[in-house]
Order: C-alpha cells, then sequence, then structure tokens
C-alpha cells in the first residue's frame, strides 16, 4: 500500500506521528465506453467552450458562478488556506463508540506509525481500547475539512472519515406515520423467524454475485462472442415468487417452516450447508461448460454459497 497523506494525531500535549492509508478498494470489474456501431473507444475532453481548444488538466483551476458573479479559484489559492496546510489529526473529543450513528461513515482510513518509536501510537490504542470509547477529530484531506472518528482494529488505529450533520437527510415518510397495528402472534412469529437466522457475520462468506456473473460473462463472449447460451451460461432461472401476499402470519409460517427444513439435522444451528453446497456444484459446472474461463470466476462459486443462500432466504422473508 501507498501512503496518502502524512501528518500527526494530537491530544493534549501528545503527538503521535502516522502515515495514512486508504483501507479499501474497488473490485468492480473495469469497463470502459464503446461506440455500440463500430467498438470505437469514447473519451472525453476536456475541451475550452470559448476557444475550442484542448486543455490540459495542469491549465483546468475552478471557479465558483452565483450567477451574477465568477469568482476563479487557483491551485495556489487552495493551498494557501490555512486547513489545507494544516498536517494534524486534532481529537476533539472521545466519546462512547455506540453514540456515533453508522449512518454518518463514510470513508475508512488505516494509520500506521510514522516514528522510530511507536510507543505514543501503541498508548493510543491501548487507551482507547481500555476506555471502550472512540475519538472524534478533525484534519484536513485533499482540500476538504474532515470529521471523522478514531477507533482500534485489530491492532491498527482506523480512521472513518464522517458525515457533517447537514449532509444527512431526514427520513420524512408520510407513510411511517400511519397507525399500523402489529399482532403478538405475528410479532412472534417474525421473532421465530429471526431466531431461524441467527449466525455470527463472517464476510467472507459473501460474494459479489453481479461481478461473478459479469466476469463469467466476459469468459464466454471471449469464447463464443455473441452466439453465448444464457441459461447454459449461468443455469435456468428459477421463476420468482409474487411479491404480493395478502395473508402476513401465512408467509411468515411458510417462511419459518422453510428455515427450519434447511437446518434439520445441522446439531450446531449453523445454516444448511448441504443446500449452499449444491449450488455451488451447479454454478461450478455451469461455468466450466460456458467456457474454459479462468480460475478466478470459477472459484467463486463455492465461495459464495453462503451468500447464495442467504439471498434466497432474505428473497423470502421480503416478499412478506
Amino acid at each position: 500500500m501507498r501512503a496518502i497523506w502524512k501528518g500527526a494525531v494530537t491530544f493534549g500535549l501528545v503527538n503521535v506521528p502516522v502515515k495514512l492509508y486508504s483501507a479499501t478498494e474497488d473490485h468492480d470489474v473495469p469497463l470502459h465506453q464503446v461506440h455500440d456501431a463500430d467498438g470505437g473507444r469514447i473519451r472525453y475532453r476536456r475541451v475550452c467552450e470559448l476557444d475550442g481548444e484542448e486543455v490540459p488538466y495542469e491549465h483546468i483551476d475552478r471557479a465558483y458562478d452565483d450567477g451574477e458573479h465568477t469568482v476563479v479559484i487557483t491551485k495556489d489559492d487552495l493551498s494557501a488556506l490555512p486547513a489545507e496546510s494544516n498536517r494534524e489529526i486534532e481529537v476533539v473529543e472521545f466519546v462512547p463508540s455506540e453514540q456515533i450513528d453508522p449512518v454518518m461513515f463514510d470513508r475508512t482510513y488505516y494509520l500506521e506509525p510514522d516514528s522510530k518509536s511507536a510507543k505514543a501510537y501503541v498508548l493510543l490504542r491501548r487507551t482507547l481500547e481500555e476506555t471502550d470509547r472512540t475519538a472524534v477529530v478533525k484534519f484536513a484531506l485533499r482540500q476538504r475539512t474532515r470529521l471523522a472518528a478514531l477507533r482500534v482494529r485489530d491492532d491498527v488505529l482506523v480512521l472513518q472519515t464522517l458525515l457533517w450533520a447537514d449532509e444527512v437527510r431526514e427520513p420524512a415518510f408520510p407513510s411511517l406515520d400511519e397507525d399500523v397495528r402489529i399482532s403478538s402472534k405475528e410479532l412472534a412469529m417474525s421473532s421465530q423467524l429471526v431466531a431461524s437466522f441467527e449466525a455470527d457475520f463472517t464476510p467472507e462468506e459473501y460474494e459479489d454475485e453481479y461481478q461473478t456473473q459479469l466476469r463469467l460473462l466476459i469468459e464466454a463472449k471471449i469464447e463464443k462472442g455473441d452466439k453465448i447460451d444464457t441459461a447454459e451460461t449461468f443455469g435456468e432461472r428459477a421463476e420468482e415468487e409474487g411479491a404480493d401476499v395478502i395473508d402476513l402470519m401465512e408467509a411468515l409460517r411458510r417462511s419459518v417452516e422453510t428455515a427450519k427444513g434447511g437446518k434439520s439435522g445441522d446439531g450446531d444451528g449453523e445454516r444448511a450447508k448441504s443446500s449452499s453446497r449444491a449450488k455451488s456444484s451447479s454454478r461450478s459446472s455451469s461455468g466450466k461448460a460456458s467456457s474454459g474461463g479462468s480460475s478466478d470466476a470459477k472459484g467463486s462459486g463455492s465461495k459464495g454459497s453462503s451468500s447464495k443462500t442467504s439471498t434466497a432466504r432474505k428473497k423470502k422473508a421480503s416478499s412478506a
């Protein structure tokens, strides 16, 4: 990984030099735009509307227009702002971790100690762990002042930028103002359904099915061109049940029975694995039938078997 920022975490008179790394990356299949008539690559150029000339990026500034005035802001103007030149991650306060609403989380970064001694870094990490607190911090990154939550993940300090309060919309939905009556039987049955889905969250069990199918499609097109058989490539498409379910209790009952049936013979209460393996095997064989494809796309079928099982259950539950 490459550090994208260097600075220091400061709380009181304590200074912790750190490097900032992006903690996430995009796994999407890279696609670009082409002309549907001849397959020619579509490219976008920055053209000045006054002289019609293409402008290199280094000669592009920004401007603010309020309808009456246009103010040009140069790169030098931006770099001269005090916040931009500040290299400190300032701790504003330490708050109970549960008080930060997850809807405010934006991007995640790792912090690495950037000094000969990591003592101050470890001290801050241990303090956050012992007190079960999250540090609310402010810092500047990429021409923006950021609010962020500083917490611990394993042995690493993690910085999660937060949205500002006025960037979070209020969910004003009139339909939620209606007086909806839920019977005790419906609530009990729904709770039973939740219990049948209980498990420890293991993110590695889930896959991005769209990207897996997209890779499979690409491999099939490389081998067979546009004359691919969808059923042969992806398997037969199952008919989905209708979305309109009038009897809520009946839908809950059927969902619970389905979940129980899937767990029969599973002594430790985990999700049924046999169904997942069957789906995985079917998807893997269909992938082999469609192309010689990369092991990358084929192997992902078994890895995402739990995801497909979970997705199927969620569809049934949501149809209620």
